[in-house]
């Protein structure tokens, strides 16, 4: 009979949520993935007879005057209802993000009470990232601009920059710091912060000096490429000097070598007869009695 009466109840209780309800300011709630949040009513004034949560149009429980809890099956082990009529959800889920909303039935009341919520339900965030965008480097003067970022985008996430290292703090609300510093100035360390509802994380601090030190060797290096390649190219044309001076000396030496070698054959023979001591020229081949004087 008590289940029976339940039915009862319940069914009543439903049929009822067509009548036009007061209703309350819509409360934006917040909650963390695989966390918790709890729905609460503030209802010490009056004389509840039943509560009924339903999530967008489909309903999720009914609390009674003496606190029986009717409940759906697939979220039972999920809510609770810790003052007897506020609702706390566990075990957040991203699809749990949405529409809730609780109907006070009391015979105080000519109709019943509505209080609306939206719930947001939101990944803690990771640690943000930053990128530099290097602008220009001129008279000592570093201007960088710096992003800060999240690898995966999430919901409703604000940016914010931190300046620490200084006589008073300095603050940057957005994802984007254009920052100026100038050789000798006080170094400045650089927080990113990224917030959502319901977590906030930090990046690594980052050292200005560092920064434009690094600036500074970006911009000095196609100087430096082109100086680099400037000396190798002279160093390369002056060892094609080389080679081809060494080219024509050798030539050179070898062409007098062989003018040499060539003069060395040619015999020139003075002849005359042992007898008559008269001088002739006869052929080399003929010669016997010869004095042969090689040049």
């Amino acid at each position: 009979m008590a289940g029976f009466s339940t039915c009862i109840i319940l069914t009543s209780v439903l049929c009822q949520l067509t009548v036009t309800a007061a209703s309350g300011t819509l409360k934006e709630v917040a909650g963390a993935l695989d966390g918790s949040v709890t729905f609460a009513l503030n209802i010490t004034e009056i004389k509840v007879d039943s509560v009924i949560w339903t999530f967008k149009t489909l309903f999720v429980a009914m609390v009674n005057k003496d606190n029986v809890v009717i409940s759906q099956s697939r979220n039972k082990e999920r809510i609770v209802f810790p003052d007897g009529h506020s609702m706390k959800l566990s075990q957040l889920k991203k699809n749990d993000s949405g529409a809730y909303r609780a109907e006070i039935h009391s015979s105080s009341l000519q109709s019943p009470f509505t209080q609306e919520y939206v719930l947001h339900v939101y990944e803690y965030l990771p640690r943000p990232k930053v990128t530099m965008d290097r602008q220009s480097s001129k008279n000592g003067t570093c201007i960088i601009n710096l992003t800060c970022f999240l690898e995966q985008e999430g919901e409703n996430v604000t940016y914010s920059w931190k300046a620490v290292g200084q006589a008073v703090s300095e603050f940057h609300d957005s994802a984007n710091l254009p920052i100026s510093w100038r050789l000798g100035e006080t170094d400045k360390t650089l927080i990113c912060m990224a917030r959502n509802p319901v977590s906030n994380s930090s990046s690594t601090p980052i050292l200005v000096q560092k920064l434009c030190e690094d600036a500074a060797t970006d911009l000095s290096l196609p100087r430096g490429i082109l100086y680099t390649l400037g000396i190798s190219v002279v160093l390369i044309l002056f060892g094609v000097s080389l080679v081809v001076i060494f080219h024509i000396n050798w030539a050179q030496k070898r062409k007098e070598k062989e003018t040499r070698r060539r003069c060395t054959k040619h015999i020139l023979f003075h002849c005359a007869d042992s007898q008559s001591g008269e001088e002739y020229q006869p052929p080399a081949c003929n010669a016997t009695h010869s004095k042969a004087i090689k040049l």
